[in-house]
């Protein structure tokens, strides 16, 4: 397992660079408050102007959008997080202060998931189309949303006590790998859930923008208004929830049996089995009216708050040239 966790670290830093590297191009030298900047690039040559986002904005304004929306709806997360579980936990179980326990430290592994996803997907998506790189900037964020879902869900269900005593007990009694707890199920959700949300989304927005540009006679800002943004983000996030729901299930069953008397699993195999055999298909879907309402809001809020970050940084990089 400490095998998966470096090599996961190990490709998110690769593709990091190769995104960094890759649309870095080389640039002539410009005249004084030039407003645009010649580039070639393999022989092309492009035009780059002084709003666009550098690679460190791009990946402040996804962490920003992924935290602030994650901090927001934790106690959503909480709930959804109740429905799961084996033995079907509630507020009276729990107490009521399960809806904020570890959400400010765990939201704060936010900005790196975040960050992660909107830089790679934006610094992939036109070399390699939205799926790909969508998939690309999943797999990447799962070195750190693994962990971040084992300790919120071990709080949420009573398991430790608070942050610190999650993670002091897990790596004394599991080491490394007991924060990777789960990871096949969680990447088996996060990546479809991801390529089909970012897909869903970049088309519904491509839609939009290309229908305003038929009502304005071919002039608009090219940005979606924060209202757009949230009905997109609330579409494409349900979109993703309906397909990966059943792996969000498992995950959350793997990551919280320790709160629970039944026999523990023995794998992901194992789980799904049970569960099929104990409880029927239906129990694949528990919690998913909890979950969609956390996934909807999240994602709209996440994407009008990067695309709200992201406008107000380019007018930044606007007035500091002029």
């Amino acid at each position: 397992m400490h095998r998966v966790a470096h090599l996961t670290l190990l490709f998110l830093a690769v593709v990091m660079c190769c995104c960094t590297a890759a649309s870095a191009p080389l640039a002539l030298r410009p005249g004084p408050r030039s407003t645009v900047t010649l580039a070639t690039v393999k022989g092309r040559t492009s035009i780059s102007h002084p709003s666009a986002l550098s690679t460190k904005q791009k990946l402040a304004a996804g962490g920003f959008g992924r935290a602030t929306a994650q901090l927001l709806l934790y106690p959503l997360d909480a709930l959804r997080t109740l429905a799961q579980t084996r033995d079907q936990r509630t507020l009276a179980d729990v107490g009521a202060s399960a809806l904020v326990r570890g959400c400010a430290t765990t939201s704060s592994f936010a900005l790196f998931i975040g960050s992660i996803q909107f830089g790679i997907f934006g610094a992939t998506r036109n070399f390699c189309g939205p799926v790909l790189a969508s998939a690309l900037g999943a797999a990447g964020s799962c070195a750190v949303s693994v962990p971040q879902e084992v300790i919120k869900q071990r709080l949420v269900t009573g398991i430790y006590s608070g942050f610190r005593d999650a993670c002091a007990t897990i790596y004394r009694q599991e080491g490394v790998r007991g924060f990777y707890s789960a990871w096949r199920p969680t990447v088996a959700r996060n990546v479809p859930f991801v390529v089909a949300t970012f897909t869903a989304n970049d088309l519904m927005k491509q839609r939009i923008l290309e229908r305003k540009r038929q009502e304005g006679n071919g002039s608009t800002s090219g940005e979606l208004t924060i209202k757009e943004n949230l009905v997109v983000g609330i579409g494409s996030a349900l979109i993703g929830a309906v397909c990966t729901h059943p792996a969000d299930v498992v995950k959350t069953r793997m990551m919280t049996q320790a709160a629970s008397n039944a026999k523990p699993y023995t794998s992901t195999v194992d789980c799904i089995a049970t569960i099929y055999r104990t409880e029927g298909s239906k129990a694949f879907f528990s919690g998913f009216i909890q979950r969609s309402m956390y996934m909807g809001p999240l994602w709209s809020l996440q994407f009008a708050i990067n695309g709200r970050v992201c406008k107000s940084l380019e007018q930044w990089n606007r007035r500091s040239v002029d």
